[in-house]
């Protein structure tokens, strides 16, 4: 399972933005998508996590 940003309406955004008026804070919404990660060699892993290093980020392999 892959979570990530979720797609929603303007309608849903506008209840949201109203709890985060009410609460105070920031909410993000995530959803959960069904993907499996890639199978990497450990030299694959050491690449991805060279450019992870590089770029300040976390990065994901997937098969599509």
């Amino acid at each position: 399972m892959l979570w990530s940003y979720s797609k929603i309406d303007e309608a849903k955004v506008k209840t949201i933005e109203e709890l985060e008026k009410k609460l105070g804070v920031t909410i993000l919404a995530f959803s959960g998508e069904d993907i499996k990660n890639a199978e990497l060699t450990a030299a694959d892993l050491k690449e991805i996590e060279k450019v992870e290093s590089e770029l300040g980020l976390s990065l994901v392999a997937v098969r599509t």
